[in-house]
């Protein structure tokens, strides 16, 4: 189903942007874990809506219910189901959109697919809205992940033409992840936030958006995890990755600056140091084959600007099959990136899980 993803770890995100609640059920992790709900519910935060001037004013608290899977506290062995309500919506924005579809949203070819009964409404099943589950089992496997040394952290990579500071390819630390997840706005340099604020303002006064990057690390993966070829851990990351409604593009360390590179540069060279070989780069991003070696994981995903925008745009009514503008009205993020942030380490976070737990098992913990 692809609305599932995952073989030892297998999630299964569920709901449309207005309809009662959304949720997810995650069956596979191991029992013995305390979560923590209280992070749990500050992690998913971290995505909600209607927090700043820099996200849609619709306001969702975001809470997650949890109805099976917990027990004292701990996790049982049941699969882990958690339902979140949606309690401000306004469907009424959205009546005129089901003959005219949105440029760059799904609405053209889920018209076709679905044969005319998709949910329209706020983008359905295709909305961001749907992160919000995503966050919620991310948040559950970022806390299995800390019992087997493994932190995930990301930040804004980039907004518009303004590029934070990058992570630091091998050095990156823990401390580093952890600060940056403790601001409301997730960047590493205090200037490049003034910036890229500044350019979301101009794009929401000039009924526009802006698109952007997110980087995310993952620290401690042992080396060893992946397969080649289809299972990989980049084909596994970008899998969920691409599951997050705007994102266009994923690279792995160097990306797509392997291109314009010579083996000579881009080689990752090692050597021995007391003992245990080292890198001297980490332009792979810590895979090689698919596997991890033990370096720090670095990847980006690029975000789309939100398509949602208040200036006139041609399109076409598919009732009368004439071409019309379309005005788009409702509540919507003039840039998507900042409150994506958690969702990218939801996926590295689901991503990993389930290739560790290939390995190790999901036995108690």
């Amino acid at each position: 189903m692809s609305y599932s993803f995952g073989r030892s770890l297998r999630v299964q995100i569920f709901g449309q942007s207005h309809g009662e609640m959304i949720g997810c059920v995650i069956d596979g992790l191991p029992a013995g874990i305390k979560l923590d709900t209280d992070e749990i519910s500050a992690f998913m935060a971290r995505r909600a809506p209607g927090r700043d001037a820099n996200s849609t004013s619709r306001k969702e608290t975001d809470v997650p219910r949890i109805i099976s899977g917990l027990f004292d506290g701990y996790t049982c062995g049941a699969p882990l189901t958690a339902i979140i309500e949606n309690s401000d919506h306004r469907s009424s924005d959205y009546g005129k959109l089901k003959d005219t579809p949105r440029p760059n949203h799904a609405d053209f070819p889920a018209r076709i697919k679905y044969g005319g009964f998709a949910d329209y409404r706020g983008g359905g099943a295709f909305s961001g809205r749907l992160t919000a589950p995503l966050c919620f089992a991310g948040a559950a496997a970022i806390q299995y992940l800390r019992m087997c040394g493994v932190d995930i952290g990301a930040h804004i990579y980039r907004i518009g033409g303004v590029t934070d500071t990058p992570f630091d390819p091998l050095g990156v630390k823990s401390e580093t992840l952890k600060e940056i997840s403790s601001k409301p706005f997730p960047v590493i340099s205090a200037e490049a936030e003034e910036k890229m604020k500044a350019v979301i303002g101009k794009a929401r006064s000039d009924l526009d958006s802006v698109g952007g990057i997110v980087e995310c690390a993952a620290l401690g993966v042992p080396a060893g995890i992946g397969e080649p070829r289809y299972d990989g851990i980049e084909s596994a990351i970008a899998s969920i990755c691409f599951g997050i409604p705007a994102v266009k593009g994923v690279e792995f360390g160097l990306g797509f600056g392997f291109g314009s590179s010579f083996g000579s540069d881009a080689n990752d060279q090692m050597r021995v140091s007391d003992g245990d070989v080292v890198f001297d780069s980490n332009n792979c991003g810590g895979v090689t084959g698919g596997i991890s070696d033990g370096r720090p994981i670095i990847f980006r995903c690029a975000f789309k600007p939100t398509p949602s925008i208040a200036r006139p745009q041609t399109t076409a009514d598919l009732n009368e099959m004439t071409t019309t503008t379309l005005e788009i009205s409702g509540r919507h993020d003039p840039c998507v990136v900042h409150r994506a942030v958690p969702a990218v380490e939801s996926a590295a976070a689901l991503a990993i899980a389930d290739l560790m737990l290939a390995v190790n098992g999901n036995r108690h913990v």
